[in-house]
């Protein structure tokens, strides 16, 4: 036995004891989102000035909500986008 106390943990489990889960959850769902956007976008044939102006809004918003990096976006701005391309957001507490 190699004595490393993390064999056999998950990477939750890692992150948790790290401090790191919430930060990393959050990360990971703010690139699944924009991902999903982009990729909705691109399999219906909408450009981001068409996308934008579904959703009232400037392009510059839009790519705010289309970095994966930027992790402030506002839940009114994502059932926007969700609506410009026919998704609905769904949010549970678990």
């Amino acid at each position: 036995m190699s004595g490393n106390p993390h064999i056999g943990s998950t990477l939750d489990d890692f992150l948790r004891e790290e401090g790191m889960y919430e930060d990393a959850t959050n990360y990971a769902i703010k690139r699944v989102l924009a991902w999903q956007v982009e990729k909705a976008m691109r399999d219906q044939g909408i450009t981001k000035v068409e996308m934008a102006r579904r959703m009232g809004t400037s392009r510059a918003h839009l790519n705010r909500l289309l970095d994966p990096e930027n992790d402030k976006v506002q839940l009114d701005t994502v059932e926007r986008a969700a609506a410009a391309i026919g998704r609905r957001v769904r949010l549970e507490l678990v």
